[in-house]
């Protein structure tokens, strides 16, 4: 199995390759228009996956790099899962010294719990002190 190599480059990221699959394929950004995507990604600390200098794999985390940090938008393209890209995205992850020192670090997840779990993270500590809005129709046309 060739080894994944995780870049937080973000000059290196397949914006096309991205776009496609959270616009296109995933259940929680279905629709993202590609403006929003971008402004997303200049603004996040970004994780790319690579296969031979092909994306198959990304994470971005929204952080102020010194209290607080979310997993979003994690993925390995369906053609490439189960060897384990998800664990080596996260090992770089919570390796990154951008990272390191958090009070908060936060994700949600819908089927990833074991995965998560491997690096620490839990079910909410105090959910009662969590809130938020949402809508779930904000990409819709």
């Amino acid at each position: 199995m060739e080894a994944l190599v995780v870049s937080s480059d973000s000059r290196r990221l397949d914006v096309d390759a991205i776009h496609a699959f959270l616009g296109g394929e995933s259940p929680w950004a279905r629709g993202i228009p590609r403006a929003t995507l971008e402004r997303a990604l200049a603004n996040s600390l970004c994780f790319g996956g690579y296969l031979a200098g092909r994306q198959v794999a990304f994470a971005r985390v929204i952080t102020d790099r010194a209290t607080f940090a979310n997993l979003v938008d994690v993925f390995v393209l369906p053609g490439h899962r189960g060897r384990g890209y998800a664990a080596r995205l996260m090992e770089a992850i919570v390796a990154h010294p951008d990272l390191a020192g958090l009070r908060r670090f936060t994700l949600a997840t819908s089927s990833a719990h074991g995965l998560y779990a491997r690096y620490g993270f839990t079910a909410l500590n105090r959910p009662d002190l969590h809130m938020e809005r949402y809508d779930p129709h904000a990409y819709d046309a």
